[in-house]
């Protein structure tokens, strides 16, 4: 399905319409660590750190995205700084990168949880009228001397608010009823642990029939927090059980490390939200969403990643862009190019993407890509299922031309009905990088 992005600038905010949702972020935009809530005006918002550059994690800018349907998506960018000219600057004790954040709402004032890399102020909070801000007066949240980051709060149905934060051994404790401290004497330090529950980081809880559900980045897989498990209990003080995986982002990039991401229920639908890395890096991450189930007995069945999200499946007769491939295998990822936009590049041979899924409900038969090639030929393999499933066909590239611009080549595949995976593996040779740009299916016609 093709994506189209309408703008619309407002100050700092903008709005662009993704007809296909994965990433549910425009083009050149890094958004990570989402943590989802519904407010009183029936919205959904996510909050993300922001990242900027492949060297470093985050930035020192927060931005949050905004939806009433799941598909119309606003951005209302820097929300808060910790650092920047006059009163851009929140955090007056000082100007330290923002790592994860979290927000929380009570008697019509929203709290917004920010974290930092510095081992003597962690933990802070700004507040606002509004779920978008602007947060002022950033403040330091004394930890009882556990300076680590990743904060979440979590509100029972007492009003009990829940202070959750740390690394490898997550710790919680109640927080104060002004919603801008916490009671130390009630921290719990092992909540979860690394070996028990295969913690990492990035806790995030919520409540559903009588079950309390932490979720966070699971370390089980591979020696990497590519995952986001969770463990259940009867009580947010524990003690919890772990449960399982709710999704794996392993294979969204060759460089990716971590995962981070959040629960929540809309309009009858739960949902995870998780982030993506791209530019072969653990950074430049992009958040994500696909729909989830509860069983019976509360637990969560394990998706996967896809390309379109809580969308409907992907009109091949469309515009496909090429970076919105969900699997990545090889050095392929995603890069951005000096036109302004997005595209796989690194491609060498024996590289794999997928995109899932496509509705083939159409008689296709020719397939379309816009390539950068390069020095000698080149091919990509078309099939669906698998790599190794019904192949479809094969787009020969020629060598690149003198003008080592972008192209388009075509070639005549079979027809295929029915919801597929798409795969294409490229065959290039020797030490040749590919680029795309986009693919698209279209009704007829012969190899070009």
């Amino acid at each position: 399905m093709n994506r189209k992005i309408f703008l619309l600038f407002t100050g700092v905010s903008f709005v662009f319409v993704m007809q296909a949702q994965n990433p549910i972020v425009p083009e050149r935009i890094y958004m990570a660590d989402p943590s989802a809530h519904v407010w009183r005006n029936g919205k959904l918002y996510v909050y993300g750190s922001v990242d900027e550059s492949a060297r470093y994690y985050c930035s020192r800018k927060y931005h949050v995205l905004v939806t009433s349907d799941m598909i119309h998506w606003e951005i209302v960018k820097d929300i808060f700084a910790s650092a920047g000219p006059g009163d851009q600057d929140q955090v007056s004790y000082n100007d330290d990168l923002l790592f994860a954040p979290d927000c929380a709402c009570k008697d019509g004032k929203y709290y917004l949880y920010y974290c930092q890399p510095n081992p003597e102020a962690a933990e802070g909070v700004a507040y606002a009228d509004t779920p978008v801000g602007p947060f002022l007066h950033g403040q330091k949240i004394e930890a009882g001397g556990i300076e680590e980051i990743d904060p979440c709060v979590f509100i029972d149905d007492d009003g009990q608010g829940y202070y959750i934060w740390g690394q490898f051994h997550a710790k919680i404790a109640k927080l104060k009823p002004d919603m801008t401290g916490i009671d130390t004497t009630t921290i719990v330090e092992d909540l979860l642990t690394e070996e028990e529950h295969h913690f990492h980081e990035g806790g995030y809880m919520i409540k559903r029939k009588g079950i309390y559900y932490f979720i966070y980045a699971d370390i089980e897989r591979a020696g990497m927090p590519t995952c986001l498990g969770y463990a259940t209990s009867r009580s947010p003080m524990g003690p919890f059980t772990y449960r399982g995986v709710i999704i794996d982002n392993d294979h969204c990039d060759p460089g990716n490390w971590n995962n981070h991401g959040s629960l929540v229920e809309y309009k009858g639908q739960w949902y995870v939200f998780y982030h993506r890395s791209t530019h072969d890096s653990k950074m430049m991450r992009k958040i994500c969403v696909e729909p989830i189930h509860f069983n019976e007995d509360g637990s969560i069945n394990e998706v996967e990643m896809t390309s379109q999200g809580v969308g409907p499946p992907l009109n091949p007769c469309s515009r496909i862009e090429a970076e919105r491939a969900c699997l990545m295998r090889g050095n392929v990822r995603i890069t951005s190019s000096a036109e302004g936009k997005e595209e796989l590049g690194g491609i060498r041979n024996g590289d794999q993407v997928a995109y899932k899924y496509f509705d083939f409900n159409k008689d296709c038969r020719t397939f379309t890509a816009r390539v950068k090639p390069g020095k000698r030929r080149a091919k990509i393999f078309i099939a669906t299922g698998e790599p190794w499933g019904k192949k479809l066909g094969t787009l020969n590239i020629p060598a690149r031309e003198k003008d080592n611009g972008w192209h388009e080549y075509h070639c005549h595949v079979e027809a295929v009905k029915g919801l597929h995976a798409l795969w294409l593996t490229f065959i290039v040779t020797g030490d040749d990088l590919l680029e795309i740009d986009w693919i698209k299916f279209s009704g007829s016609g012969s190899s070009r």
